[in-house]
């Protein structure tokens, strides 16, 4: 039996074009506006601010290193930035060799190890992405493949412990787990959930339960491992990703926009939104 409710949302801001890979830092939601070229940052109340222009139109997102740098993934053209203290974008690695996709997601554990995925090889006739991989880049600058073969990488997440790294296979309906070693390599691939939908960006909370965002279906969920639904939030526009913030870390934050396919991702349109809702359990892990 399903313990599944229904929850309305409330609006925190509006005008984005595709507002992707929130994270909570410092007191505010830091979002990527795709489209746009921005990272903007925004508080409760919906006031909010362009942080950074970025080389890049999508896909990029954003994560930071342990002493406080923003990393930046320019998924098209293949790096990973660095923002320097000074401001400026530096390259902090260079992923052309591992992929002709894009590369997409990436989250920064409690050790350091940075995870990107997307990526793989070029993608087949009348696809825009071919099979996904996940790429670990080390302190010292290293990087290599940890996994592949993914149904379109989506968002990741890293339990309290470092010892999981949850992932979205948006194209396989399912969230998968990989045990993390302790050299970062990834192991023991498994279903964490199967599900009735195609999840994209995901968080997690203290309660070992993951929110997920469905862009066809038009709403976050909360589920167990093994798939229970616990609570679904639903909104009148696709829901590219959520994330766990607030002073308390009790607010689920939900990008969302009008979905119109692939080819018109770029253009004029701004149906993007941040949207809110206070949420069962705080959020724990990584991002």
């Amino acid at each position: 039996m399903q313990m599944q409710s229904v929850t309305p949302a409330r609006l925190v801001t509006t005008g984005l074009a595709f507002g992707e890979s929130p994270r909570w830092h410092g007191g505010r939601l830091w979002v990527c506006n795709w489209g746009t070229s921005e990272i903007i940052a925004t508080d409760a109340h919906g006031n909010r601010e362009i942080m950074l222009i970025v080389p890049a139109v999508l896909p990029y997102s954003i994560d930071w290193l342990q002493d406080g740098r923003l990393l930046v993934v320019s998924g098209r053209e293949g790096l990973l930035l660095r923002q320097e203290v000074d401001g400026k974008l530096v390259t902090h690695a260079d992923l052309r060799g591992l992929s002709k996709s894009p590369w997409n997601e990436i989250v920064v554990d409690g050790r350091g190890n940075i995870y990107v995925n997307g990526g793989g090889p070029a993608p087949a006739a009348g696809e825009y992405f071919g099979p996904g991989t996940i790429v670990l880049i080390t302190a010292d600058g290293a990087a290599r493949q940890v996994a592949d073969d993914i149904a379109f990488a989506n968002g990741m997440a890293v339990t309290p412990d470092n010892k999981t790294l949850i992932l979205a296979e948006s194209h396989g309906n399912r969230l998968t787990a990989f045990d993390i070693a302790a050299d970062g390599s990834l192991s023991n691939r498994r279903a964490w959930a199967d599900l009735d939908g195609y999840p994209d960006g995901i968080c997690l909370d203290a309660e070992g339960a993951v929110w997920y965002a469905d862009v066809p279906n038009k709403h976050c969920v909360r589920v167990r491992e093994g798939g229970e639904v616990l609570q679904t939030v639903t909104v009148d526009r696709g829901c590219f990703a959520c994330m766990l913030g607030g002073a308390d870390r009790r607010t689920l934050f939900i990008v969302a926009a009008e979905w119109r396919g692939f080819e018109h991702m770029v253009g004029d349109a701004r149906t993007g939104q941040v949207l809110s809702v206070e949420a069962p359990a705080p959020g724990v892990g990584w991002p």
